[in-house]
């Protein structure tokens, strides 16, 4: 008697376990609850494996743990094809387009109306559309194309900033820049600049809570990484400096590029001429093909100069800042969508060499990261271990009981500096603090990455199972940061860096 209330209540319910149902306000239309009967009839077809007793952790088991949200026999003793239900949607469906018919005799003398009236509004009063209604509907277009490129995300209302494919700098708030705080910054930036010879620390000081665009590509030339920078701090020498280092690259290129279709060369530059298309798919800027010849030279002469590295995938991401960057300099819009073939051949040039020499500079720092086996990237890793369990032991042990790995999410981190996690302005901003920082690449990158993994704790521990856990993690929602959220991140790191850097033993329980 009790299998059969429960067999009566499953049919009575609407709401089986695992079901789906009709979401008001969403994205979809509701569900119609008869296409959701047969997709769990269809759905309970499938044979169930039995379980087993095992912790909750692995993929395997969420798999299983899905396939047993029903009986299978209380679905198949329902007919939904019976005549009795035929008969009443035959019913129903009659109604709807006799009430539709109805609605629609009724509304017919509107249009009507409306359009006499507009007929009467003289030709000189011609209604258009305003440019912010256009403007609207753009964006409101371009969204849609975009958002099944991305995780759709719950986000608090707030102004429309620009996406992933933006490079523009901008605070994710919306709001409005403080003028005259930043004219004020840029004049001393200006008067640092122009000094006969760059005080390099003060200008580290200042740059440290980011450079503006219009002084950026002098700035990151001075403070490119290591010891020194790609550029002198002496102005009268900075001319004849940056002359010979352009001309010693395109050197390179007559001397080594030919050699691309050697045997020896051939699987370095075929891994790279894969790569270059994959590098920021979503910007225009780099799908154009002569961009795209730039990065192939940039990137294969640095790897037959590094015979110890060579090239390694993720290293084509690091161009592209420094690309931004030193572009900016010759063009006053928005980068993204600018054609370089309206360049002169010199401007092109000169950046093609300026990027080879930074980002030179920079993996000088952390070259341990792309030699055999990765011995940076490891280390790295361990320490970013060592470290989240000790300032929060709750995510550390959360990961623990779900069997997650840091080496699978924080790999990418580390071999990418984030620039996968985040929209490619947030990383030119993220590498002015960086540039700024004695070892900011090879070291406060840790406390970074660090605060960045503490930033999602509550979404981490709301996932409870290993798939979720490595999809968030994989997929986090940085899409509208900016300035402002860089900003609060590296603050944190900071803070983290002044509690954990000069005391080791912190690290250990």
């Amino acid at each position: 008697m009790a299998a059969e209330n429960s067999k009566q209540f499953w049919k009575r319910s609407a709401k089986l376990p695992g079901s789906i149902q009709p979401v008001y306000g969403a994205q979809h239309p509701p569900l119609d609850p008869r296409l959701t009967k047969n997709f769990i009839k269809e759905r309970s077809k499938v044979s169930t494996v039995p379980l087993k007793n095992k912790k909750a952790s692995s993929f395997h088991e969420f798999a299983r743990n899905t396939s047993d949200a029903w009986d299978i026999g209380d679905d198949e003793e329902e007919d939904f094809s019976s005549p009795s239900l035929q008969t009443l949607n035959s019913k129903v469906a009659l109604a709807t387009a006799a009430q539709v018919l109805e609605n629609h005799s009724k509304l017919r003398v509107r249009p009507e109306r409306s359009q006499s009236t507009t007929s009467e509004v003289p030709a000189s009063h011609k209604v258009i559309k305003s440019s912010s209604d256009a403007q609207l509907s753009r964006n409101s277009s371009d969204t849609c194309l975009r958002n099944p490129l991305h995780k759709q995300q719950s986000l608090p209302l707030r102004p429309i900033i620009p996406l992933v494919a933006r490079i523009s700098d901008q605070n994710a708030s919306g709001a409005p820049p403080m003028t005259v705080r930043e004219k004020t910054r840029l004049e001393k930036f200006r008067q640092l600049l122009s000094s006969h010879n760059t005080d390099l620390d003060e200008l580290r000081k200042c740059s440290w809570p980011g450079v503006p665009r219009e002084v950026r590509p002098v700035t990151w030339r001075l403070l490119s990484s290591c010891l020194q920078g790609y550029l002198p701090a002496n102005t009268e020498r900075r001319k004849l400096t940056l002359q010979r280092k352009r001309e010693e690259y395109f050197g390179f290129i007559e001397q080594y590029y030919d050699s691309r279709n050697e045997e020896h060369h051939q699987d370095t530059y075929r891994q790279i001429h894969i790569d270059i298309p994959r590098t920021n798919p979503l910007i225009p800027l780099f799908q154009q093909p002569l961009v795209q010849e730039i990065f192939e030279r940039i990137l294969f002469i640095w790897a037959i100069r590094h015979p110890a590295s060579g090239y390694v995938q993720g290293i084509n991401d690091l161009v592209t800042p420094f690309f931004v960057v030193f572009l900016s300099e010759y063009v006053e819009e928005d980068v993204e969508n600018f054609d370089v073939t309206n360049l002169s051949q010199d401007m092109l040039r000169s950046i093609e060499a300026d990027s080879f020499w930074c980002m030179s500079k920079l993996l000088d720092g952390i070259q341990d990261n792309y030699t055999f086996a990765q011995p940076g990237i490891q280390k790295k890793v361990k320490a970013l271990e060592e470290l989240v369990s000790r300032i929060d032991e709750q995510v550390h042990n959360h990961f623990r009981r779900y069997e997650v790995e840091y080496l699978q999410f924080a790999f990418r981190w580390m071999n990418n500096l984030l620039m996968r996690e985040l929209p490619l302005r947030c990383t030119i901003r993220l590498w002015d603090t960086y540039q700024s920082e004695p070892e900011g690449f090879s070291h406060f990158h840790l406390y970074v990455c660090a605060a960045f993994l503490i930033k999602w704790r509550k979404e981490i521990l709301d996932e409870e199972d290993f798939q979720g856990l490595l999809m968030l993690l994989q997929n986090l929602p940085t899409i509208h940061w900016g300035n402002e959220e860089i900003g609060l991140l590296l603050a944190e790191a900071y803070r983290l860096k002044y509690m954990f850097a000069d005391a080791p033993n912190h690290y250990r329980r």
